[in-house]
């Protein structure tokens, strides 16, 4: 099976957990590549008319993993922006996942992901699984599940 995981990192938190989850999926057997979300200049918060610099087609894939940091209590403008200008999702397995920095899954995370399976079902896709990862506290211990659960949705 072929999966890409598309990600939109400014940290490289988000980064280095695509990175963790394509080395894990790799080594059961998938065919994993690692695509970034790269916006065309600086995005304002509440920024929805954003141009790209490099944006991932999906079509290629037969598994997508979305993975983006929370902004602001939302999914990232950049990610959000991305995933609306997608055509079709139809019938593609899809898991998301998001990163954030305060420390409980209800200052944003919570969000951030159902605006994410919103988003992808509205184009089509199944939803297999979702994580949110804090990167202040238990950082390890939620990458490491993340992994886990992952590795067994496709």
């Amino acid at each position: 099976m072929d999966v890409g995981i598309i990600v939109y990192s400014q940290t490289s938190h988000t980064y280095s957990v695509a990175q963790r989850l394509q080395n894990k999926l790799s080594s059961q057997g998938q065919d994993v590549n690692i695509e970034r979300v790269v916006p065309a200049g600086k995005v304002n918060p509440g920024e929805f008319n954003i141009n790209f610099k490099t944006k991932p087609d999906t079509e290629s894939y037969d598994a997508l993993i979305f993975g983006s940091p929370v902004h602001g209590f939302n999914l990232a403008p950049a990610m959000n922006a991305y995933l609306n200008q997608i055509p079709s999702l139809q019938e593609k397995k899809i898991a998301c996942f998001v990163t954030k920095g305060l420390p409980f899954d209800s200052t944003g995370g919570n969000q951030a992901i159902k605006q994410m399976v919103n988003i992808c079902r509205a184009r089509g896709g199944v939803v297999m699984g979702t994580a949110i990862v804090t990167w202040s506290m238990g950082r390890e211990k939620k990458i490491n599940n993340l992994l886990e659960k992952f590795s067994t949705l496709f």
